[in-house]
């Protein structure tokens, strides 16, 4: 059966999502806010989870070609020089396990890229209210519709998730800037350093930014979710001292940065929808469940769910094809807010006795057989079948 299907929100979930559902003959039409449909962020990851959905769409070439695979995830306590965070995307040095490292304007083109390709439709300047029925309402006092379904992709603001949320006491602030030459960091892992939990600095490579040959880094700081107004007032240079003297491996990565507005907040929050799913509407990515980035799952949350999605439509009759899919992504979802709610306040937190536990106790058991394959995974984000019972077609 072919369905109309609107989805809200042009981001990396909805039009994953509409390119699977356009690939399997429904009509796909995304709603965006926007102008122009454009990504919100810097750097991320895409674990191997999320790569096997680029694949998916036909998007993961393009992405592949222009990010940079790293292979560790590594970081170290600024005061005393001990190593706190080691993981190995795959303990064979020759392994194909690796995360794709890439700024979301790459990785947003390469989506958008099979999205239209897949037939997709692009409503812009549709900024969304509110759902009346199978019905969507605009800003503009219009509406449209009637869909089979809806699918909320609009993000951890969206209104149409009836999400609610814990804010995070601790964010960061991002930029994008040269990988520059003569650094001693490695550029295929991610770095970060600490102080306590009260401080964290990191340096992503990212690959090549859309038109631009260079490749780039994600740089980001974390900060207090209120501590922005602050730091914007205060002369870049005593934040850009601070942090040199922290780590000043990083010295080189902050010479292009000299502008605050080059800096931009991201705050966090995190909470769970229990039933992602109404009667024909289903809720994926930040708008069914927010975390901290601690994990580096975000994005492949929304790949996974759209993915998930898609398939439970196609298995199933549509009144069954959401609690299929919910069903499909409860537990690893769970699992990983679990874990992102116990891992984040070790590394972005006022605690002293968090990081004691870190740095003396639970990082030297994460090195040991099987605690370091466990950790593996869970970055890999396979530490359980992201999809459950799902399994595609023959």
């Amino acid at each position: 059966m072919r369905y109309d299907i609107a989805i809200a929100g042009a981001g990396i979930g909805g039009l994953t999502a509409g390119a699977l559902l356009a690939a399997q003959g429904h009509k796909v039409t995304v709603f965006d806010r926007f102008a122009a449909p454009r990504p919100v962020g810097s750097g991320l990851v895409i674990q191997p989870v999320g790569q096997q959905v680029l694949s998916e769409i036909g998007a993961f070439d393009a992405a592949a070609a222009r990010g940079n695979f790293i292979r560790r995830m590594y970081g170290h306590e600024i005061e005393g020089g001990r190593s706190v965070l080691d993981v190995l995307y795959d303990h064979d040095p020759d392994g194909p396990n690796r995360g794709l490292a890439i700024h979301r304007a790459t990785l947003f083109d390469a989506i958008l890229d099979a999205a239209h390709a897949a037939g997709v439709t692009l409503a812009h300047s549709h900024e969304i209210t509110g759902r009346q029925g199978q019905h969507l309402a605009f800003a503009n006092g219009t509406r449209d519709g009637p869909f089979d379904l809806i699918i909320d992709a609009a993000g951890a603001s969206s209104p149409l998730s009836p999400i609610t949320a814990t804010p995070l006491p601790y964010g960061a602030i991002w930029g994008t800037v040269p990988w520059p030459q003569g650094t001693t960091l490695p550029i295929d892992e991610l770095r970060q350093s600490y102080r306590r939990a009260d401080r964290m600095i990191g340096v992503l490579p990212i690959g090549q930014l859309p038109g631009q040959p260079d490749p780039q880094a994600a740089v980001f700081w974390s900060l207090p979710r209120d501590s922005h107004t602050a730091w914007r007032a205060q002369p870049l240079e005593v934040w850009k001292t601070e942090a040199i003297t922290l780590w000043p491996e990083v010295a080189p990565f902050l010479e292009g940065i000299t502008d605050h507005d080059q800096m931009t907040m991201a705050r966090y929050a995190h909470g769970t929808l229990r039933k992602p799913f109404d009667d024909g509407l289903a809720i994926i990515g930040d708008a069914a469940h927010k975390a901290s980035p601690q994990l580096g799952q975000g994005a492949n949350m929304a790949l996974l769910d759209a993915s998930a999605l898609a398939r439970a439509v196609a298995q199933h009759p549509l009144d069954e094809a959401l609690p299929a899919y919910a069903s499909a992504r409860r537990w690893h979802v769970r699992i990983y807010q679990a874990m992102s709610w116990a891992f984040t306040p070790q590394y972005q937190s006022d605690s002293r006795w968090l990081p004691i536990l870190r740095d003396r106790i639970l990082f030297p058991v994460s090195q040991t057989w099987p605690a370091s394959r466990v950790l593996t995974r869970l970055v890999r984000g396979d530490m359980i079948p992201p999809m459950a019972s799902l399994t595609p077609r023959d």
